[in-house]
């Protein structure tokens, strides 16, 4: 991570038992995202259809992580090729790029996304130096639970029977929703943690 302290780059590295086209097709379908992948995407509406091959598809997002806070963001598909990546421009909340890209490796797909972004809700700009590495856990939580739903979405899809998808977890749902003051409180007490450490810092050394 570097650049302006609302500023971000994660690169997640998952592998699942799968071929590239299974993930492929889970990923590209982003409005079933609030069914399998519950924990973070609340909502999701097709804004703009774009092309025949999806470019230039817009897609708005209502999501959230272990942080009590939801973010309301939108996403316009910058290419696709089958299936080995999917890149995106992000805008609203969160403004940058994400890129999917999906290798074969044996009977593995290993599935990478980088995710370049900056965090423009006011409250998280305001606040996000101190909160920075509280953030990237967010992110962390957020991917870590994307993985567990991907492998059971892939379970779902191959049951062949109505009986084998109903034995299929149902995937980690949401946080429930906290309010504003306990975000402020979080800050508070992690602030409170910085200031101490930097005083501590800051002490004469005793000889």
């Amino acid at each position: 991570m570097a650049g302006a302290a609302n500023d971000y780059e994660f690169v997640t590295r998952w592998e699942v038992e799968a071929t590239p086209d299974e993930v492929f097709d889970i990923l590209e379908d982003v409005t079933a995202l609030p069914r399998w992948w519950p924990s973070v995407y609340l909502e999701v509406t097709e804004i703009e259809r774009g092309a025949a091959d999806g470019v230039g598809r817009v897609v708005s997002f209502f999501t959230k992580g272990w942080l009590p806070y939801t973010l309301r963001w939108s996403a316009r598909l910058l290419s696709s090729q089958r299936p080995a990546t999917i890149e995106l421009e992000a805008f609203g909340d969160l403004e940058g790029r994400g890129l999917w890209t999906l290798e074969q490796s044996g009977s593995l797909t290993v599935v990478t996304y980088r995710w370049t972004v900056r965090a423009e809700k006011a409250l998280l700009n305001t606040m996000s130096f101190a909160l920075k590495p509280v953030f990237a856990a967010n992110h962390e939580w957020a991917m870590a639970r994307g993985l567990a739903s991907l492998k059971l979405e892939l379970l779902r899809r191959r049951a062949e029977t109505a009986e084998q998808r109903a034995r299929v977890a149902d995937p980690p749902a949401p946080t429930p929703r906290s309010t504003t003051p306990l975000l402020i409180g979080a800050v508070g007490l992690l602030s409170a943690l910085v200031g101490a450490a930097s005083l501590w810092r800051r002490r004469p050394r005793e000889f």
